[in-house]
Parts: structure tokens; C-alpha cells; sequence
């Protein structure tokens, strides 16, 4: 059962628009050594080229989703994906760092407009059962993107050079782009005003704590520069809290979406989950090729696993959520997800991969292919159809924002080198199952029915 005349090619264009988001983010990661030794970045300057993205992709996920309900989604999705396209061209050709993270920025605005919107126009176009299973295949295309990234961008880094992997978005944007604009249908929720005041506070709020952790991680200690920023980031994070709770029902993040338990509680374990995934698979491909010596290539390949399970699990897992419920596959898999982190810790500069990467990689992949969809699903049936928009954008901003602040603080392991450099992505990954249990737990405590709260 479905809402739209063309629900399957709106399908397919959400699938390749959301594809773009998760292509870029593991082609990144694959080749920041490279990247580093072209342009002569340093440790923490290397932060910047992950968090030049992350970090309007976080902040202005929120009000893409808004804009959206205000103004269109289909309009918003294809706007965002032409604004990604031509930030993809202007990292290609950057010819020094500060144009490369100017250009990664605008990637993540462009990431920020059409994620949200992606999801909320495949929500329009299902209804039913058929919603959460086209989220399933939605998750699991998005899970197939992110395996055919590390492998293509390595060989790509190897064979062609860094700047090679950010091309290869354009002809999947052009594709989306014109499928959207031939087959996706509006779609507008109200119009309501544009929350400008609360979207330049939650800019700049976490701007200050992404500078004042990169500096405090790439530095090793706490300076006055690295506190004074984290500290007005949160104050500003507290302004931003007021703001939308005096704008009610105008702002772009609605306080009454937290009077549902389970939105609340999905909140959270995002928070954990993606930040805990965010941190190690950063690093992990990083301190293969630093410490472990592999090349691009090899090390995107040792990400496969990963992707790939998600992707055979996760249209299962996505009908499965509709008829038992998202409780027991968010609370095991995160657990799973934790044991999967721990086993990472098997990792050392001359382990064979078989016996010390693959199988934390496999564990993580089963854990996070009963975590994808069902949390998509669960995050839009906690809200009413008003704000699918807001709550997508919320849900996926909380998740980038949990992965710039893991970010931010790897700056410690990226400057490590040599045992040191095995030794900190040991206790990162320690950390990441510690915050994978606890996601895990918020599961189990916070999710039972889940409904939209009461007008």
C-alpha cells in the first residue's frame, strides 16, 4: 500500500540522494592520510576535513527538516542535492586546505537539506507496512553506499589520488535529481515560520564545543582556549533550549516531540550509538594504514563486513519493527553492537586480519543491521505526520552531532604514533562499547509502545 502515484522511483531517487551523505562520509575517512600528506595537514587539521562537514550537516539538519515541511520537500530534496553536487566539484579541485574545508562545508549543507527531506519524501510516498519496509530497503541501499564506499574510494586513492573520490558524486546526483523531479510528489506540512534564531544558536553552540574539544584532544591537555570554547558552547546550547521553548510550536526543534517517552529515550541511544560508531570507524582505517601498513584500498576493504551485513539484514529487520515492535531489536543490537566494539581491542600493528579485524567488524554489523531501520521506523511513528520532517532531521542531526564530537575528541588518537597509536585506539574502543551498552540500556528502560505524544 502506498501514498503516491510512483512510490517505487521516489524510492529509488530518495535512495540515491541519501546514497551521496553516506558515499562521502566513508570515502573520507578512507583517504585522510592521503589527503594529509598532499595538502600537509596536521592531526588536528585532519579533524577539520571530517568536521567541516559534520559540523553544519549537525547544526542545520534541524532546520533542512523544517524547511522542508515548510516549503516542500521534493523542492528541498533537490535543491540539496545540487548544492552537494557542486561542493563535491570544489573539493575536487580545492588547491589548499582552507579552500578543501570551505568546500566540506558547504557539502555538509547541502548533506543538511537533503537527508531530512529524502526521508520525509519516502514517508509520504508509503503508508502502512509498506512504510517500514521501504525504510528497510531505504537503510539497507544507504548500508549498500557505505560498503562500496572504503573499497572504491581506496582503489580511487591508490590508483587516481585523493581528489578523484569526490567526482564520483556527481553523476549519482544528477541521476537522483532528475528522477525526483520527474516521479517524487510534494509534499508541505504547514507554514509554519523558519526558526532562524534557534538554527544560528545551534550553529554556533557547537561550533565552540567541536573547537574547544579538537584543540583539548589534538593538544593532549586543557587550556584556557579549549575551555572558555567548550564552556560558551554549552551556554549557548542552554539559550538554545529556551529559545525553542519560547517559540512553541514555530521552533525547529518542538519541545513537545520530548513528551513522547520513546522519543526521548531514541534520542539518547542515537546520541551513543552513533557517536560510539562515528569515533572508531574513523579511526580504525586510519590506524590500519598508519600502524598496521595497509593501503587505502586494503583498509577500505577491511571496513566491508560492516556495510554489507547491515545491508542483507536490514529490510527484514525494517518489517519486522512494525509488527513487534522496536524494543528488543534496538536494546540487543546495541548490545551487540558494544561486543563488536570490545573485539576491535584484538586489533595490533601486526595482526592478521582475519583473526583481529574481522571479527569485531562482523559482530558490529550484525548489532547495527537490528539497530538501522528500526530505529528510523520507530523515530517517525514516535511523532505525528506535522513533524516527520522535524523528527527525521532531529533524529539524523543527533546522530552527526554524536559523531563531530567523537570526532573532535579522536584528535588524541590521531596523534598518536607508532604502540601509542595502538594503544589510544584500544582505549577508544573500549569507550565506544561502554557508550553502545548504555545506548543499549536506554533502550530497554525508555521503549515500549511508541506513539506520538498528545497534542
Amino acid at each position: 500500500m502506498s501514498g503516491a502515484k510512483h512510490p517505487t522511483l521516489t524510492l529509488i531517487a530518495c535512495i540515491l540522494a541519501s546514497s551521496l551523505a553516506f558515499i562521502d562520509g566513508s570515502v573520507t575517512n578512507v583517504a585522510l592520510p592521503a589527503i594529509g600528506k598532499d595538502l600537509g595537514a596536521t592531526p588536528a587539521e585532519l579533524q577539520w576535513t571530517i568536521n567541516a562537514y559534520l559540523l553544519p550537516l549537525s547544526a542545520l539538519l534541524l532546520l533542512g527538516g523544517a524547511a522542508g515541511d515548510h516549503f516542500g520537500r521534493r523542492r528541498l530534496l533537490i535543491a540539496g542535492i545540487g548544492l552537494f553536487a557542486l561542493a563535491s566539484v570544489l573539493c575536487a579541485i580545492a588547491s589548499d586546505l582552507t579552500l578543501l574545508l570551505a568546500a566540506r562545508a558547504l557539502q555538509g549543507i547541502g548533506a543538511a537539506i537533503l537527508l531530512p527531506n529524502s526521508l520525509a519524501t519516502l514517508g509520504h510516498a508509503f503508508t502502512g507496512e509498506a512504510r517500514g519496509k521501504a525504510i528497510g530497503t531505504w537503510a539497507a541501499a544507504g548500508a549498500v553506499a557505505g560498503a562500496v564506499g572504503p573499497p572504491l574510494g581506496g582503489w580511487l586513492v591508490d590508483s587516481v589520488g585523493w581528489r578523484s573520490i569526490f567526482f564520483v558524486n556527481i553523476p549519482v546526483a544528477l541521476l537522483a535529481m532528475g528522477i525526483a523531479w520527474r516521479y517524487a510528489e510534494e509534499s508541505i506540512a504547514g507554514e509554519l515560520p523558519l526558526d532562524w534564531p534557534g538554527a544560528a544558536t545551534a550553529t554556533v553552540s557547537l561550533g565552540a564545543v567541536t573547537w574547544g574539544l579538537t584543540i583539548w584532544s589534538s593538544h593532549g591537555t586543557a587550556d584556557m582556549e579549549s575551555i572558555a570554547a567548550i564552556a560558551i558552547g554549552l551556554l549557548l546550547a542552554l539559550l538554545f533550549v529556551r529559545i525553542e521553548h519560547r517559540r512553541g510550536d514555530r521552533a525547529m526543534m518542538p519541545l513537545e516531540l520530548f513528551g513522547s517517552r520513546a522519543f526521548a529515550g531514541l534520542t539518547i541511544l542515537t546520541f551513543l550509538l552513533y557517536g560510539a560508531l562515528g569515533g572508531v570507524l574513523l579511526l580504525l582505517p586510519y590506524v590500519l594504514i598508519e600502524a598496521s601498513g595497509y593501503s587505502a584500498l586494503d583498509a577500505g576493504l577491511a571496513l566491508l563486513p560492516l556495510p554489507l551485513g547491515m545491508a542483507i539484514a536490514s529490510r527484514i529487520t525494517g518489517g519486522l519493527t512494525t509488527r513487534l515492535g522496536p524494543r528488543l531489536p534496538l536494546g540487543f543490537g546495541s548490545l551487540i553492537v558494544a561486543a563488536g566494539f570490545a573485539l576491535l581491542m584484538l586489533v595490533e600493528a601486526d595482526a592478521n586480519y582475519w583473526a583481529a579485524v574481522f571479527p569485531g567488524t562482523l559482530v558490529i554489523a550484525i548489532g547495527m543491521s537490528c539497530v538501522a531501520a528500526p530505529l528510523t521506523t520507530a523515530v517517525l511513528a514516535s511523532v505525528d505526520d506535522r513533524h516527520t520532517g522535524t523528527a527525521s532531521g532531529f533524529n539524523s542531526a543527533v546522530a552527526r552531532t554524536g559523531g563531530l564530537i567523537a570526532t573532535a575528541i579522536a584528535g588524541a588518537v590521531i596523534a598518536a604514533a607508532g604502540a601509542a597509536l595502538i594503544a589510544a585506539f584500544h582505549a577508544a574502543a573500549l569507550v565506544g562499547a561502554t557508550l553502545a551498552a548504555l545506548s543499549g540500556a536506554a533502550a530497554f528502560l525508555t521503549l515500549g509502545e511508541v506513539k506520538p505524544p498528545p497534542r
